[in-house]
């Protein structure tokens, strides 16, 4: 199985540990998932992630800070797979869809991740990415980086997309993904309105 194909909760538990970099990753983000089913992220350790994985202390530092590291990176790769195509064909109530369904598909991983409110949570994470990844799609198409008032009103729209991301995963994902999807844009500020319409990433 190709590397891009590998989620928590369908990766082997126990390989030969010399592999890919990217395959030890995923191995530890499946062996996370599967102590999430039994225990609260902040009472994970990461022994116990590498004692379900089969490889060494070691093998995880090489790889992650900690644990809300390895959490962030899988995270990180949702993200990337639901957005990197916005802009060339894609909008960003698809890419929400997309990036809604993966959570959906992870869901034990998310809700106990989302629960977490340590420090380097993926709330925190998730809006760090959502808000770089609009900065950059903005300068990418236009030039340069929103204007500061532009950014203002963005990073209120970005927290409140996580708050309402939070809200979903931990009410019991009851919303579908489009629905969901169409509240984000529904209550989209009109000037972030306007620029993405403009950069027609908007439809």
């Amino acid at each position: 199985m190709q590397t891009k194909d590998r989620e928590p909760g369908n990766t082997p538990a126990r390989e030969n540990v010399q592999e890919k970099g990217s395959d030890v990753k995923y191995r530890l983000a499946s062996a996370m998932g599967e102590c999430m089913k039994t225990s609260p992220v902040e009472a994970i350790t990461v022994r116990e992630i590498t004692n379900r994985c089969g490889v060494s202390r070691q093998t995880f530092y090489r790889n992650f800070l900690d644990k809300y590291d390895l959490i962030n990176w899988y995270f990180d790769k949702l993200l990337t797979r639901s957005f990197d195509q916005m802009g060339k064909g894609r909008t960003i109530t698809e890419s929400l869809i997309l990036k809604f369904n993966y959570i959906r598909e992870e869901r034990l991983f998310f809700t106990a991740a989302f629960r977490n409110d340590d420090q380097n949570n993926l709330r925190e994470h998730d809006f760090a990415m959502i808000f770089a990844f609009y900065r950059n799609l903005i300068r990418e198409k236009t030039g340069e980086f929103p204007a500061p008032a532009m950014e203002e009103v963005l990073e209120m729209y970005c927290w409140a997309q996580i708050y309402r991301t939070v809200k979903w995963v931990l009410g019991g994902m009851r919303m579908s993904s489009r629905e969901l999807a169409q509240v984000m844009v529904n209550a989209m500020p009109q000037p972030v309105e306007r620029l993405f319409r403009a950069l027609n990433i908007l439809e």
